[in-house]
């Protein structure tokens, strides 16, 4: 499900914001960038959001700068530590015998002689600020994709509706079937030359038997109408659905296909082919569904 959510908020002189953007996808999957100095607060970001997001392609972007909108960062130079660089190369160089100054250039380039605000304060610190700002960001999110899901809901709504309604029209049309079945066969014997048998002729009444066992969809039609039930259960329903309403489409799908490939009937073909045109809507739309 799409969505959009922002979130500040500020501490100590910096403002944490969060971005949270979502895209409609049947797995789960958040892409996550943090600035290096709040990296290591990587897992507690993905915990807030896993107990929220079940579904989709979540982007989240965590930005840290300073409340007034200037740099966030003050340099520092660690002068002990550039002093240790400095002892250190000049030893490497006389154990490798090699010549030449060490340059302020190559100092400037080592990690940590020059620090700022941000690398020297604790990650752990800025966590009430990061969280506050992302629980914001989600709160906005979640209302977008709620939207989303009722407009969503009432499509789905409509698509098991006309499903029903054909799925009566097979139900109603079926008795038919067998009793078609039966003058048809009476015909072809006449057509043939041959005397018709009777109404209760031993051999008659089994090949109808026959053609009745092996055209009868009553179980499939239960079934089907036991998975439209179940999406109403889900529309009721608290928890993340989405995934439970891909496996109702291809319960159902296995259910319609069986049904056409028993129906031995035009308007039945008929009604089979609405069923089957309205699933693949219905299972497009449950993809996006959380």
């Amino acid at each position: 499900m799409t969505g959009y959510g922002r979130g500040e908020c500020a501490q100590n002189g910096f403002k944490i914001t969060v971005e949270l953007s979502s895209v409609n996808r049947k797995q789960s999957e958040i892409s996550l960038v943090l600035p290096r100095e709040l990296e290591v607060l990587e897992a507690q970001v993905r915990d807030v959001l896993n107990k929220s997001i079940a579904r989709g392609r979540l982007t989240v972007r965590v930005t840290l700068h300073a409340a007034n909108g200037q740099t966030a960062s003050k340099v520092r130079l660690n002068v002990p530590l550039a002093k240790a660089y400095v002892k250190e190369l000049n030893r490497l160089a006389k154990d490798l015998k090699l010549v030449g100054p060490i340059t302020l250039d190559l100092l400037a380039r080592a990690p940590g002689v020059f620090e700022t605000d941000n690398e020297m304060a604790d990650a752990e610190d800025f966590w009430p600020a990061v969280e506050t700002a992302l629980n914001k960001a989600l709160a906005t999110l979640l209302k977008m994709r709620e939207r989303e899901g009722a407009h969503l809901a009432k499509d789905l709504g409509n698509r098991i509706e006309i499903m029903r309604k054909a799925a009566v029209q097979i139900q109603k049309r079926a008795p038919e079937v067998q009793k078609r079945y039966r003058e048809q066969l009476i015909m072809r014997i006449k057509s043939a030359g041959v005397e018709a048998p009777g109404v209760d002729d031993e051999r008659l009444l089994k090949e109808v038997v026959y053609f009745g066992d092996r055209s009868d969809i009553s179980e499939e039609l239960t079934r089907l109408q036991s998975h439209f039930q179940q999406f109403s259960d889900c529309q009721t329903s608290k928890e993340p659905v989405g995934r439970t309403l891909d496996f109702l489409a291809q319960e159902m799908n296995r259910e319609i296909n069986t049904i056409g490939s028993k129906a031995n009937d035009s308007l039945i073909s008929h009604a089979v082919v609405t069923l089957k045109a309205e699933l693949e809507k219905f299972r497009e739309q449950a993809q996006n569904v959380e």
